[in-house]
């Protein structure tokens, strides 16, 4: 199995970072290498999804900040609204449980 510090694909950097330029697609030169590429490729992406963490941690309270204002203003325009539905709960019409049940046709007897 080749080293990847002995492959002309591998670049190690100063501060010890490697970089792979081989292409799993058209030069991987051992089964090994894909796996490697893998590993960089999963690690690439785990920085990025912990610096996006960061980032909400950073904006967090500010985005609190925001609902909670947002949530006040939206109770007092339902507030300043209240006049147009008037007082909609006392004037509810009757249930149909509270409607009188019909009595049903008149007997045959009163028709005649």
């Amino acid at each position: 199995m080749i080293q990847c510090k002995e492959c002309e694909f591998c670049k190690i950097e100063g501060d010890g970072q490697v970089q792979l330029k081989c292409n799993p697609f058209t030069n991987i030169k051992e089964s090994e290498c894909l796996l490697k590429w893998q590993l960089l490729r999963l690690d690439l992406m785990t920085r990025a999804y912990m610096m996006t963490i960061a980032e909400y941690r950073k904006i967090a309270p500010l985005q609190e900040k925001l609902y909670r204002r947002m949530s006040r203003e939206m109770e007092e325009m339902d507030e300043a609204d209240s006049w147009k539905h008037g007082d909609e709960e006392d004037e509810k019409p009757p249930e149909e449980g509270d409607k009188k049940e019909d009595e049903g046709p008149p007997p045959l007897d009163d028709q005649i």
